[in-house]
């Protein structure tokens, strides 16, 4: 359920509704807003008798919440959460970006990565250092020594970093070098994992499924977020369906479904969502259009000679081309994208 406080509840009021639920056998999340201070009720006896906390001093009102995932709802924080790691806000008026290549190879490749998507105007450099891969012979990643040279590169370009966790043995050591910790598609429903990345306090990016639904979806959030990680960015990358021709099948109606349903910021992964180079730039036009918070697109110098995913990274001048485009589509639906002064240098170059 949810408490929502009166406007001027003291802060003695809120711990002493906090107090009461904690005796009742809740777990307690706070949410403050400009406001009100509201307060997600998790657990406890499904038969509590509300009331008992209406008449409490400070208290505004209580609701039940409905949907299975409880502090990603819109009912327990109806405004949007925004994300923040250092100076970028995903969730805010601006498109974030995260762009590079879906591993990282060599320190020329990841440095020349990084000098192109920070000179197009992308705010965060992704890169894999560990890679769940379909078949075990493929290309699995530099490990530590990739997470090195991506933070090298990251840090000469005044990038962030973005890179999959695939265990909870690698979170500590991911952590020390990234700046937002991806959970990959096939982790979506690694609750042990997710457990301990709501113990952290490092942004999670969580990648939809293959073949999840949204609540399904929602629901891995809720595990973050209940162990205390309010910093959750869901992705959406496409999931499986009868259709062939592409990797994946990139719900774009995901989006909207998703801000209507939870305060999450939401981004879009349309080299997943497509598999195919070619595809990449019109599904993340169509992404932004439809208000993602963000894109995460690989881009690769050289994609044809790429150790995994060439096919569907893009080549540094279509990403070039790409962010262009998405400087004139922003703006009709009141966002903004890449308000750097130094990335504008770079435009048409």
């Amino acid at each position: 359920m949810v408490v929502v406080m009166e406007e001027r509840a003291s802060e003695e009021q809120v711990q002493h509704v906090i107090a009461q639920l904690v005796e009742k056998g809740f777990d307690v999340h706070r949410s403050t807003g400009q406001l009100r201070s509201v307060l997600g009720a998790v657990g406890g006896n499904r038969s509590f008798d509300t009331r008992l906390i209406e008449v409490m001093d400070g208290v505004h009102e209580v609701l039940r919440i409905t949907e299975p995932y409880k502090l990603a709802s819109r009912t327990f924080k109806p405004e949007r959460t925004t994300v923040s790691f250092g100076e970028f806000r995903v969730g805010g008026d601006e498109v974030i970006v995260m762009a590079g290549p879906c591993s990282v190879e060599t320190d020329a490749q990841i440095s020349a990565s990084a000098a192109a998507v920070r000179k197009a105007g992308a705010k965060v450099l992704r890169g894999g250092a560990f890679k769940p891969r379909s078949s075990p012979y493929s290309f699995q990643g530099l490990g530590e020594e990739g997470l090195r040279m991506m933070r090298a590169a990251a840090d000469a370009e005044g990038l962030k970093v973005a890179s999959e966790v695939m265990d909870v043995s690698q979170i500590e050591l991911v952590a020390r070098y990234a700046d937002i910790l991806q959970v990959g598609a096939r982790n979506m429903q690694n609750y042990t994992l997710l457990r301990e990345l709501g113990k952290i306090r490092t942004p999670v990016l969580l990648k939809r499924g293959i073949s999840a639904t949204i609540e399904e979806w929602l629901l891995s959030a809720e595990y973050v977020l209940s162990g205390g990680n309010t910093d959750v960015i869901l992705c959406e990358r496409g999931i499986r369906t009868f259709e062939s021709y592409t990797r994946n099948t990139m719900d774009i109606s995901a989006i909207p479904v998703v801000q209507k349903l939870s305060h999450l910021p939401i981004v879009a992964d349309p080299s997943h969502g497509t598999g195919l180079r070619d595809k990449v730039t019109p599904m993340a036009r169509a992404a932004v259009a439809a208000g993602a918070d963000g894109l995460i697109i690989e881009v690769h110098p050289d994609p044809d000679k790429a150790l995994s995913d060439g096919a569907q990274s893009i080549f540094p001048s279509q990403f070039d081309r790409l962010m262009a485009e998405l400087r004139i589509i922003a703006p009709a639906i009141g966002r903004s994208i890449c308000l750097d002064p130094v990335a504008r240098r770079g435009w048409g170059t």
